[in-house]
This record gives C-alpha cells, sequence and structure tokens, in this order.
C-alpha cells in the first residue's frame, strides 16, 4: 500500500482489555483453500461459509503492507534523523530477505524445467508484487535523497557524491582509490575466454560499456568489475578535509570516479552499478544425508549463487546495459529495479555507527534489573517465587547469569538449551562451554537451518563438540524453535531440583536489547518436569509424553489453540463473557483463522496484535465483525507472543515461541507455557497487552480490505505510546523523552 494511502484514525474507546473484565510454505493460504471441515457452528445461519477462499488476506501483500508501515518510521519528522535512516535500512533488509524468501519460493513451486508456469492467477499475483515493491523502493530513494540526507546534511553528517566533493577530498579519495582499492580490482572483460562471471547474491559489482579496440585488436564492448567484499562500503574522510562535521563517501562512487582508470586505451561510454538478489533458502535432503551439518556446510559454499530473483540498477543505467544483465541472469523486466542512490540501502546503517551526536539518536534508554542475588543465590530465589523478564525494558543479562551460575556451581550436575539464534559472540555460549570442561553434563540442541545464522551456529556446534557437549541437532525436517533451557542441581539430602527458563525470543544479547520479548525463569517442578521431557524427546526421538503444561508443536500447540478458541465461543454462546486476545508476528493458519471467525460469529470479542503479515480478515459483518486487528510499530521491534483466553475469569496466559502459522504449528519443534502465578500473569497482561491496545501513537488498524490505518488521538486525547509508556514504567528514562 503506498505510503500516500495511508490514513489515520482516531482510537476506539478502549474498555475491555482483560485487565478491566476482572518453510518454505506453499502459496498463499488464498490460493491453497483447507481442506479441513469447519466447525459445525460454522454453517450456522449467523455465520459466513468459511468454504470460501475470499475470506482470506493475501500473504505477500500483507507482508509488503509492513514494510510500508516500517517505512512510515522513516517518514516521522518527530523521529530522529539517524534512526529514520535506520527504518530505511531496515525496509531494505526486510526487502532483501522477502525476495531471497518469499519471492523465490513462489517462482521455485511454479517453475517447470526451468521455465515459468503460464498460469493467469499466478503471473497477476507476481505482477502484483512488483508493482507494490517498485512502489515501495521508489519511496525509499525519494525519503532517502529529498529529506535524510539532505536533513543530516544540515546536521554536519554529509554523505558526498562525486560532484559535491573539494579538490582536496578529491584528491584524498583518488588516493584512497589507488592505495586501497585499484588492487583489489579485476576487471573482466567479456569474450569466448571470459564469459560472463558467476555474480555473488547482493554484492556490490559494475557494468562497464566501452569503445575502440583492446590490447589484442577485437571490439570487446563490455566489462564486468565486482567491488572486493573486504572493503567498507561507507568510508569516512579525513577530519581535517571535512569541514562542518564529518565527511563520508560511498564506495560505489570512489569507483564509479575512477573507473576509466581501470581500461587504459579505452573509452568508457556507460556504466552503472548493480545488484542481484539471489534465491537464498538453504536446501538439504534431510533423508539421504548421514551428517547434516557437513550437508549444510557444502549448502552454505552455493547459497551465494542461488537462482536470480531480483536485480538493482543505477537509475540511469543505459537501457542496452540493463537489458543485457536481465538476459544474463535470466530475468524479466519486472524485476529490475533501477534506483537512485546505492543499490544496497542497507550498507549506509554503517554511518549511523560513526556519528555521536546523541540529538540524531532516540535517547538513551537503560533497563533496570529485576531482582537482586549474587552468584548461587539466583537458585534460592528461584525456589521462593518465578521471575518474569520483560525485555528489553528489563534486562536479558539475568538469563546469562543464570547460565553462568549454573555453569560455575559444583552442585549443577547438567544443563540442557536449545539454540536457535546467538550470534558470532555469545556469553551464554561460552558459559555452556566452561560448563562443559568443568564436568557437567551438558546438551545442547543447535538448530542448524535457522536461516542466515547456519554459519554462526555450525560454528558454536564445533566449539561445544569440542569442549566435550553433547551436541544434537534436532529433530530431521522440522526446525527447532523453542526457547528453552535447564538446570538439574543436586541439593540438600541429595534430591535432583529443575530450575528452567523459557522465552519468546532467542539466546541472543544483542537483540534483546531491541526486540520485546518475554521470558520465565521458574522452579516448578511439575513444568520444569515437563521441559526435561521435551528435552528427551528431542535427543531421544521418542514420542513425547502427554503434557498438563506445556502446548508442544507439531504434535498439540494448533489443537490446542484451537480448543481453547472454542472454549471462549461456548462460553459466549452460554451468555457470559468470552474474550481473547494474541500478539504474534504473523497470523496465517487457516484452521485457527477459521476458529478465530467461528469465535466471533458467537459473540467472542477478540483483539490481535499482529506485528507483520496477517491472513485474516477483520471486521467483516457475519463473519468476523467482533475482531479487531492492530499493528505496533516503534523504536523496539515487536516479537513476544502472548495468547490471553479469559476462560470465565480463570485468565489464562501464555507466552510462546510461536507465531500461529503452519510452519510454527507443524514444521517446527515449538512450546507454549502458562504463566501461573496470578500476579505475573497480571503483569503480562498489563505490561504486554493493556498499553498495546490503548497505543495511539505507533498502532496501524486493519480494515477487512487489507489496509492499515494509523491510530491517532481524538479531541482532547492524550498521546500514549505503548513502548514510551514501558520505558518509564520499567526502565530508566528522563519524564524530557515523554512522547
Amino acid at each position: 500500500m503506498p505510503i500516500q494511502e495511508i490514513k489515520t484514525i482516531p482510537p476506539e474507546t478502549e474498555n475491555n482489555t482483560p485487565a478491566e473484565e476482572d518453510a518454505r510454505t506453499p502459496l498463499k493460504a488464498a490460493d491453497q483453500p483447507h481442506q479441513t471441515k469447519p466447525p459445525a457452528s460454522a454453517t450456522s445461519k449467523n455465520h459466513t461459509d468459511l468454504s470460501k477462499t475470499a475470506i482470506f488476506l493475501d500473504r505477500e501483500i500483507s507482508q509488503i503492507a509492513f514494510n510500508w508501515r516500517v517505512l512510515a518510521q522513516a517518514e516521522d519528522r518527530s523521529i530522529p534523523l539517524l534512526e529514520r535512516l535506520k527504518y530505511l535500512c531496515i525496509v531494505g533488509s526486510n526487502l532483501d530477505e522477502f525476495f531471497e524468501v518469499r519471492v523465490a519460493s513462489l517462482l521455485a513451486q511454479n517453475t517447470v524445467d526451468g521455465e515459468l508456469v503460464e498460469h493467469p492467477a499466478f503471473q497477476a499475483m507476481l505482477k502484483r508484487i512488483s508493482n507494490e515493491c517498485h512502489q515501495l523502493t521508489k519511496r525509499q530513494y525519494e525519503l532517502l535523497n529529498q529529506e535524510i540526507l539532505p536533513q543530516l546534511s544540515k546536521k554536519g553528517v554529509h554523505l558526498l557524491r562525486h560532484s559535491e566533493r573539494n579538490e582536496a577530498q578529491r584528491a584524498w579519495v583518488k588516493s584512497y582509490f589507488e592505495r586501497e582499492v585499484r588492487p583489489l580490482l579485476t576487471p573482466i572483460g567479456l569474450d569466448p575466454a571470459h564469459p560472463f562471471p558467476q555474480v555473488v547474491n547482493k554484492s556490490l559489482n559494475f557494468i562497464v560499456s566501452l569503445a575502440g579496440k583492446d590490447a589484442f585488436g577485437r571490439g570487446t564492448g563490455i566489462a564486468i568489475v565486482k567491488a572486493p567484499r573486504v572493503l567498507p562500503r561507507i568510508i569516512k574522510l579525513p577530519d581535517e578535509i571535512s569541514s562542518n562535521g564529518l565527511s563520508f563517501c560511498l564506495l560505489s562512487s570512489v569507483i564509479h570516479a575512477h573507473i576509466e582508470d581501470l581500461f587504459n586505451g579505452r573509452e568508457v561510454i556507460n556504466y552503472s552499478q548493480f545488484r542481484v538478489t539471489r534465491d537464498s533458502d538453504l536446501w538439504v535432503d534431510e533423508e539421504e544425508v548421514k551428517n547434516l551439518r557437513q550437508a549444510l556446510q557444502g549448502e552454505l559454499q552455493t547459497r551465494q549463487f542461488g537462482a536470480a530473483v531480483r536485480l538493482e540498477v543505477a537509475k540511469n543505467c543505459p537501457e542496452d546495459l540493463a537489458r543485457f544483465l536481465l538476459e544474463q541472469f535470466t530475468l524479466d523486466p519486472d524485476r529490475l529495479y533501477p534506483v537512485d542512490g546505492p543499490v544496497n540501502m542497507v550498507r549506509l546503517g554503517e554511518i549511523v555507527d560513526y556519528v555521536k551526536q546523541p540529538n540524531l539518536r532516540f535517547p538513551p534508554f537503560s533497563a533496570k534489573t529485576v531482582a537482586k542475588y549474587s552468584h548461587n543465590d539466583i537458585f534460592t530465589l528461584l525456589r521462593k517465587q518465578d521471575i518474569l523478564l520483560h525485555h528489553p525494558f528489563q534486562p536479558f543479562q539475568t538469563v546469562i547469569d543464570f547460565i553462568r551460575s549454573a555453569s560455575l556451581d559444583p552442585n549443577v550436575v547438567a544443563i540442557k538449551q536449545t539454540i536457535y539464534r546467538t550470534g558470532m559472540n555469545s556469553d551464554l555460549m561460552e558459559s555452556l562451554i566452561t560448563a562443559s570442561r568443568l564436568g557437567k553434563e551438558v546438551t545442547v540442541i543447535v538448530e542448524l537451518m535457522a536461516r542466515f545464522d547456519e554459519e554462526a551456529n555450525i560454528n558454536w556446534a564445533d566449539k561445544l563438540q569440542r569442549a566435550g557437549a553433547q551436541v544434537v541437532y534436532g529433530v530431521v525436517g522440522l526446525k527447532t524453535h523453542a526457547k528453552l533451557a535447564l538446570v538439574i542441581r543436586r541439593e540438600e539430602g541429595g534430591i535432583l531440583r529443575h530450575y528452567a527458563h523459557m522465552g519468546t525470543g532467542n539466546y541472543h544479547p544483542s537483540t534483546t536489547r531491541f526486540y520485546t520479548d518475554f521470558g520465565l525463569l521458574t522452579a516448578h517442578p511439575a513444568m520444569a518436569a515437563e521441559i526435561n521431557e521435551v528435552f528427551i524427546h528431542l535427543t531421544g526421538l521418542t514420542k513425547p509424553k502427554k503434557f498438563d503444561y506445556l502446548w508442544l508443536a507439531p504434535f498439540a500447540l494448533q489443537p490446542q489453540i484451537i480448543k481453547a478458541i472454542r472454549n471462549e465461543a461456548r462460553i459466549a454462546r452460554e451468555g457470559r463473557p468470552g474474550r481473547i486476545i494474541a500478539k504474534m508476528n504473523a497470523l496465517l493458519d487457516e484452521s485457527v483463522i477459521r476458529a478465530l471467525y467461528a469465535a466471533s460469529a458467537d459473540g467472542v470479542k477478540i483483539d490481535l496484535i499482529i506485528r507483520g503479515a496477517c491472513a485474516l480478515r477483520p471486521g467483516v459483518p457475519g463473519l468476523s465483525e467482533n475482531i479487531r486487528v492492530r499493528s505496533i510499530i516503534g523504536r523496539f521491534l515487536e516479537h513476544s507472543r502472548i495468547y490471553y483466553f479469559r476462560n470465565d475469569l480463570e485468565h489464562n496466559v501464555y507466552l510462546a515461541s510461536a507465531d500461529w502459522m503452519n510452519r510454527n504449528l507443524f514444521r517446527r519443534i515449538e512450546v507454549a507455557f502458562p504463566v501461573l502465578e496470578k500476579s505475573l500473569k497480571k503483569r503480562v497482561i498489563t505490561e504486554g497487552l493493556d498499553p498495546y491496545l490503548k497505543d495511539n501513537v505507533n498502532a496501524w488498524v486493519l480494515d477487512s480490505e487489507g489496509h492499515y490505518e494509523r491510530k491517532k488521538a481524538r479531541g482532547n486525547q492524550s498521546r500514549f505510546c505503548a513502548q514510551q509508556y514501558l520505558m518509564q514504567q520499567l526502565g530508566s528514562l528522563s519524564d524530557s523523552d515523554e512522547e
């Protein structure tokens, strides 16, 4: 949806909050109707026919709409300039992954013998995706060139094109080119002995049109120049030649300015930078391979050369050169993206790391410690009470301390943990290595197929194994996405006591500062014992037991969710209030959506806080008039998954690592866990749900046609930003920083 079409609407009265009431995925849902028989209530005269696929919104278009909402943050002039630049880069990164994964998947599913299937519906869908992405990209670069870069320049942060550099700066850039860049360049003149080279996914390259004869008297007219990946894309000019602040230039600008120097004796007629985006999903035949890690390492070598799905060129790229590149990458013209600036906008984020001006960033925020404890006191504390952590408003350091204390505690005999994403540098992983070297039984389930983190996870798996830890790669064909850690400690009387951490986010200390997530530390005997059973299931491949507390995918999570939804529908049919609130990244599973539709028709009030793609149509009479959907886009990435069911004032609250998507419910190991202590349950409701239902600053409301409208305070109503409120309530943020 173009940003110009996004409207603002006043917020509704928020009087229904619970606190006040006491893979690749196949084609989008609309193209593949679910074959399961709909609920009995779905065919009553008060319900819309749920067999019609039109009741689902398009997944891909919904995902693009999410990026329009992110781009709206870059549009917002109340946000500091460097943060606006970061939002532009986030949109760029999101689009990269959208093409690498979603578009690549759609194309792969509809290709036979290298040719796209001529299916009208599929072609129309591709055309619509192309149109939306072209509009989004165009607006992205307009913002960069017309607002953000000019305003940064006024603040003393200059990104200089060649034409904008003075003589001293041009001399320095020329010296830099000769000293650092030229020695690493290898121009390739195309001829039968030098065919079009392999171009790495998302790498910076140049195509050059030449006149005249080469050194051997031949008229080779095209050359390719690859930018060295070892060089920085953002180059800071020395302070002594940077008047009025900091000056930067792009590596692409440096090469542009001196590209003629690479072709002595030839005339450079035209040239353009270009970047190709490729299919980057890894594929291994998990039923055939004997060693998944070795097979995956081999696949990582070829990931950079998957099928091309998008070509970006400079806006002024000559038509004949663009056409030539499209032919080389076997792409149709719809997948050509001319851009007015660097072909990889994500790299502009490097400027943010250089600039230290606090007025160009969000105000500093410090998370407050939840509870005080010393080395082994965390276990004493957990025997008395559970600890609920709400990141980033409360520090992830508590989780690090939990694992570190376990690694050093002589009474701890075993540690078990799942790892999905943890990063290249991780105190948690180092603690597990220490624990193993100290003789503790350490079991780590490492998900090697965590997209774009495969290499880091392989490296950690190798280090853990060398330290003596038992490393398991999960279940073949399923990703282990659950976030679980278990500590087993021998205590007084020789009794083994279990301590556990469960979370909605990754064990990645860096992202916990920017993602909103919940984590629960507990010594609840029965729940911790069930977590141990999950580890036994994953390592021994045994049939899982029936659990009283945990909902485990792929076996029970979807049925339990639908059961809880239908329970609210039953309560509503019996004349009592039915209420559901769910918060997650995406809502795409058709069976769950059908259950929500049926519950809505039975009178259940449903609020859904869905950050990204949503296939449910809210507000359709007879189908979903009792369902409201909103998305929150703010300073932090909303990442927590919360399922709330009123259940006749039982107020059942579950936290999970799973979105309501087919891949999470059936192709991953996921765990949803209940919050049992009333005080902590109330915290999840009052911190994780209520503020987001009141937000009229960062909230976007979805209508039945798939359009998002931004909420706006009306009349004398005060502006309320959920994230700002939580920073002030839970962390350390000065009053002067209020919205």
